[in-house]
């Protein structure tokens, strides 16, 4: 059986850059090298990445897309030569078409710094094929987790599903540009973090409970003010979806402040 982890990816290269700000994030992502060791594949879902229903990177040798600015050269001499996960695009594409949504491929994708950031530091020997699939562009968060349920099934092939967001995600906050004072965004963070963080891991929620939580997360306190856009947050409805489905059960693998703020990472098996 497979297994689910929700990562964020932090801010553009920096992880890889040694940015203090994003050392223990770093150290984290370092950290599950073994855990992601058995995978057959890796399905990985991009925050990076939107279309109109969810869309694959089907090239065999997928290329780097260095989709952020104003970095350091070495930040655009990256490379991370994992095979794509061709093997996984039919099955993939026959789950999302039986649940009703569909999908389009994208032989022309790269790998976006959502999947090559957390992956360099993961598993540097890139020998894991990875299938890199796009978020939805409606930002639904029932459509997510509904996605999510359609590629329960794959984990039975010893795949491992990769969420690769950022819980928290206000660009402005995190370069230090926000308006809100320092200690007031925090704090906000914290509350927000703290409600998310039962939603996923508590104990003793039902399946529909713990659903209607995420899919109603503009409702808790500093949820917009963590996520002003929420696509580096539907990574994790796409994992919890599947999690649900699959039964299995949720631990925390991150629970830090990246530049202050706090952040969360998941795990289920």
């Amino acid at each position: 059986m497979g297994q689910i982890l929700f990562i964020p990816h932090g801010g553009g290269p920096l992880p890889l850059l040694g940015d203090p700000g994003y050392a223990r994030l770093a150290d984290a992502l370092r950290s599950l090298h073994a855990t992601v060791g058995a995978s057959r594949a890796i399905l990985l879902v991009t925050a990076h990445w939107e279309a109109d229903l969810p869309c694959l990177s089907t090239a065999p040798h997928p290329e780097m897309l260095f989709d952020y600015y104003g970095f350091p050269e070495e930040s655009y001499r990256f490379t991370y030569p994992a095979h794509g996960a061709t093997d996984l695009i039919e099955p993939v594409v026959s789950a999302l078409e039986a649940q009703g949504t569909g999908a389009l491929r994208d032989p022309e994708r790269g790998f976006d710094h959502g999947t090559f950031v957390p992956m360099m530091l993961i598993r540097p020997e890139a020998d894991i094929p990875i299938l890199q699939m796009s978020l939805m562009s409606s930002l639904d968060p029932e459509q997510h987790l509904g996605m999510g349920r359609a590629l329960a099934g794959l984990l039975e092939q010893d795949i491992t599903l990769i969420g690769s967001g950022f819980s928290f995600h206000n660009i402005e906050a995190l370069i230090g540009r926000s308006r809100v004072d320092l200690e007031a965004g925090y704090s906000k963070a914290r509350e927000f973090h703290a409600r998310i963080d039962e939603a996923v891991c508590a104990e003793g929620l039902g399946p529909g409970d713990r659903a209607k939580r995420l899919i109603d997360w503009e409702q808790v306190p500093g949820a917009r003010f963590c996520h002003p856009r929420e696509e580096h947050l539907l990574p994790l409805h796409v994992c919890v979806g599947a999690a649900l489905e699959a039964g299995m059960k949720a631990e925390q693998i991150f629970s830090e402040p990246v530049k202050g703020y706090q952040t969360s990472g998941y795990r289920w098996s």
